[in-house]
């Protein structure tokens, strides 16, 4: 269960890449939801719930055996954020580039109501304070769509 919970909560061993693991994942969420995801709000919202369970399960998974607090190749937190943030987007590169900085200066600086949630345990933790980022783009976004 440790190398499923391993390959899953580092999308793949994306997670694993030597630099900027965390933005690298985000890149690769990007483009999966670009070239795989339809822009349906059944499919997108079951994708997204489904991220966001499986990756708490295997990151609470990875943190009790590995006894390490959100170890850096879990990266399946970012995928669901950046989900997260382009739910109902639509297809755009601008707004696409847009939602990935604006995601990853709300992940990286985890404003206070960010970085508060982070410290649940169980895996929790480690999705929350993603998806909270993820939830922040995403109304930023739908901001920028209706000016």
């Amino acid at each position: 269960m440790i190398q499923f919970s391993k390959m899953i909560s580092s999308f793949f061993y994306i997670g694993f890449f030597p630099l900027a693991s965390g933005t690298f994942g985000s890149l690769c969420a990007i483009l999966f939801w670009w070239f795989f995801v339809p822009e349906n709000l059944f499919y997108q919202l079951l994708l997204i719930l489904f991220i966001i369970i499986i990756g708490t399960i295997t990151s609470g998974i990875i943190e009790s055996n590995l006894k390490l607090k959100d170890p850096s190749f879990i990266v399946i937190d970012e995928v669901a954020g950046m989900f997260i943030s382009l739910f109902l987007i639509p297809k755009s590169f601008l707004l696409y580039i847009i939602g990935f900085f604006l995601f990853r200066l709300f992940d990286i600086l985890k404003p206070s109501y960010i970085n508060s949630v982070q410290k649940i345990p169980n895996g929790i933790g480690v999705m929350a304070d993603d998806i909270l980022a993820g939830l922040v783009t995403c109304l930023i976004l739908n901001c920028i769509i209706f000016l």
